[in-house]
Order: structure tokens, then C-alpha cells, then sequence
């Protein structure tokens, strides 16, 4: 690594002190980043256009969903940190072992137990869409380490992108306390720039020794991330309409409802708002926060597909 490609930021560490922010230069097409953004685009609409996820952005929420979307991300980020532990010193992952900063299984916990209470193991049970999902990160991590790379980004890289606005909004439809309880999940009390960091992430990702061949199979890990998503989310669906309780609607515009517009579309304003177009940013923080009760569906799994879309939001 070139000196001039790196400067001391002790806002970063991963257990062993200060580390280096390293400078991006410009996108190579070569770059497992940019093979990222490319390769799973297609994936990405598709998750986009899932009726869970049209369903969410017209506002039609079930609380309920919120408990049972935190639920799914326990058993998933316990899973994705099992094996992480496991492979911290594998020379494909550990330069991207960062636990102090990005793990997530214990704010979860935290969360469920404000939710459902003191004895919320008892309460709440892995899915069979989650489990699938479940079940190929365990079988990534014993087989395979290098392709956790493709998970790890995916969903960390979400988190920090779609989640921070998010957690406002949720806190503020399901009034919830301003002290944080029940939304730790979103709190990254590591980071002190969400930029920076997904920066040097980046940055040590594509760094990484890989062939041509492996990057092709970490983008395929990353379409098959996408779609274990789609698979919750779809699942969650249909456990909606099981749930006996009210509709509150209170939608935000999705693509039909736009007039062609593309600039009305969240996703697009997140995109551009993450790359550094303050305009954006603004209209997608006015988009959400003009219909606080309308984001609360499943705001966590929402910020999730916000970040499995993460290679268009940085």
C-alpha cells in the first residue's frame, strides 16, 4: 500500500489501534466494487419491485411486521458473525474484520428484549425463509470463507447507507424513546463518519487478492444474498396477512404513481444522496419524514434492502 494512499484516522479501528483511511482513487470496471454494481443490478430492481416491498413504500404497515423484520435480522446477523469469528484471520476476510465497529447480533438482541420483553428467547423462532438464508452463510463459512466477503459488504454496507435515516423515522412513527431503546440495531456507536468508513471498507475490499474468477463468485454470492432477501420479504408477506391488526396508510409515491419522474424515486435520491448530492439527500430525508407512519413496515428489513443495494447508495 502506497503511503500517499493513506492517512492515520483514530476514528477507525478493528481491535488493533488506530488504523488507515485509504484513499479511493478512481473506479477501475476490475475493481470487485464496481464487479458488484454491475452484477447484481438486475437482482436489485427485482427486489425492488417485490409486492413486500411496493406494499412498504405506499405506507401500508403492520407493527407487528417491525418485531418479526427484527427477529429475521437476529438469526441472520448471529449466523453472518458466527462464521465471521470463525474466519477473522483468513487473509480473504480479515482485512475487513471490523467487530467493534459493524457487529450487530448483540444490538439486536438488546432491541428484541425491549420488544417482547426479559424472556424474548422464548418468544420468537427462526423462519424457514430465514433459515435458508441462515443455513448457506453457515455453509459459506465453513466451505467457502472467501465468499462471506460478498455477505458482510451487502449487508453492513446497507446498514450504514439506508439504515441512519431510517432509524429517525421509526423512532418517530412508533414514538419510540429518544434515548434509543428498540432501535440499537442502527446504531454504530464506532463509526463517527458513515463515509469515511464505507470509504476504507471499500477500499480494503478491492484491495483484497483475489483472481477474476473469484470476483465472478462473489458477485454470484451477491445476487444470492438478494435473493434470500427477496425471500424474507416475501415471507413476511404473507405472515401479514395473518396478523389482525390495523392498516396504517400513509404512503410514499412508488414508481407508477411518479409521472416518469425519476427524481421522486427514494431509491434514486438515496443513490445520488450517498454520493455526495446534498439536494438529494434532502429530498429523500423530506420523502420519508413527510409520512413517519408509513415507513415504520419493517423499517429494519427496508433499511436492509436499502443496503443490498449498497453499491448504488456509495
Amino acid at each position: 500500500m502506497s503511503a500517499k494512499k493513506m492517512e492515520i484516522n483514530t476514528g477507525v479501528s478493528n481491535g488493533a489501534g488506530p488504523v488507515y483511511e485509504e484513499k479511493e482513487d478512481a473506479p477501475r470496471p476490475e475493481d470487485l466494487s464496481e464487479m458488484l454494481a454491475a452484477g447484481t443490478k438486475e437482482v436489485h430492481e427485482k427486489a425492488e419491485n417485490t409486492q413486500f416491498v411496493k406494499d412498504f413504500l405506499k405506507g401500508r404497515i403492520r407493527k407487528e411486521l417491525f418485531k418479526l423484520g427484527a427477529v429475521a435480522l437476529y438469526y441472520t446477523y448471529t449466523a453472518m458473525e458466527e462464521e465471521i469469528e470463525r474466519n477473522k484471520d483468513h487473509p480473504h476476510f480479515a482485512p475487513l474484520y471490523f467487530p467493534t465497529e459493524l457487529h450487530r447480533h448483540e444490538a439486536l438482541a438488546r432491541d428484541l428484549e425491549y420488544f417482547y420483553g426479559p424472556d424474548w428467547r422464548n418468544q420468537v423462532s427462526c423462519t424457514q425463509a430465514t433459515q435458508r438464508y441462515v443455513d448457506r452463510i453457515h455453509q459459506v463459512g465453513q466451505e467457502a470463507p472467501v465468499l462471506l466477503v460478498a455477505h458482510a459488504y451487502t449487508r453492513y454496507m446497507g446498514d450504514l447507507s439506508g439504515g441512519q435515516v431510517l432509524k429517525k423515522v421509526a423512532q418517530r412513527a412508533m414514538k419510540l424513546p429518544s434515548t434509543g431503546e428498540g432501535l440499537e440495531f442502527y446504531q454504530f456507536d464506532g463509526i463517527h463518519s458513515a463515509k469515511a468508513f464505507k470509504q476504507l471498507y471499500r477500499s480494503r475490499m478491492n484491495e483484497l487478492d483475489l483472481d477474476m474468477e473469484t470476483k465472478k463468485r462473489l458477485v454470484d454470492e451477491a445476487v444470492k444474498a438478494f435473493q434470500f432477501n427477496m425471500e424474507v420479504f416475501e415471507e413476511l408477506e404473507e405472515m401479514g396477512k395473518t396478523i389482525q391488526e390495523d392498516v396504517l396508510d400513509a404512503g410514499m409515491p412508488v414508481h407508477g404513481a411518479m409521472g416518469g419522474d425519476i427524481n421522486k424515486c427514494p431509491y434514486y435520491a438515496a443513490k445520488m444522496a450517498a454520493s455526495g448530492g446534498t439536494a438529494y439527500a434532502s429530498q429523500l430525508a423530506m420523502a420519508v419524514l413527510r409520512h413517519p407512519t408509513g415507513q415504520v413496515l419493517v423499517a429494519t428489513w427496508f433499511a436492509a434492502l436499502a443496503g443490498l443495494a449498497a453499491w448504488y447508495f456509495m
